[in-house]
C-alpha cells in the first residue's frame, strides 16, 4: 500500500455504518428516557406526599428531580455516556433511599 493510498483511507470516513445510533439519536433518546423518568418521579413523589408529608421525601426525589434534569443538560451537550450512568445511579439511589431510609 502507497502513501498516498493509506493518506486517503485516513482521510475518507467509511460511508458503511456498522449499526447502532447516531450520535444525534442517542442524545435524544436519552433526552427522551430521561424526561420520562422525571415525569414518573415527578408522580411518585405526589404519591408519596399524599400519604406522608416528610421532608426526606420531598428531599430524595427532589435531588432525583434534578439529577433528570442534569441529565436532560448533559445529553444536550452530547455527554451522553456519563448522562447515562448518571440517570441510572441516581434513580437506583432513589429507589433504594425509599426502600431503606424513608420510614
Amino acid at each position: 500500500m502507497s502513501a498516498s493510498d493509506q493518506e486517503q483511507a485516513v482521510t475518507d470516513p467509511s460511508p458503511v455504518r456498522t449499526g447502532g445510533l447516531t450520535p444525534r439519536q442517542a442524545r435524544r433518546l436519552r433526552i427522551a428516557a430521561a424526561s420520562v423518568l422525571m415525569v414518573a418521579v415527578g408522580a411518585v413523589l405526589a404519591v408519596r406526599l399524599a400519604s406522608r408529608s416528610s421532608v426526606l421525601v420531598v428531599g430524595v426525589y427532589g435531588l432525583a428531580l434534578i439529577l433528570c434534569g442534569g441529565v436532560i443538560e448533559l445529553s444536550r451537550r452530547g455527554r451522553t455516556r456519563l448522562g447515562t450512568w448518571l440517570l441510572v445511579a441516581s434513580l437506583a439511589a432513589a429507589v433504594a433511599a425509599d426502600a431503606f431510609l424513608i420510614p
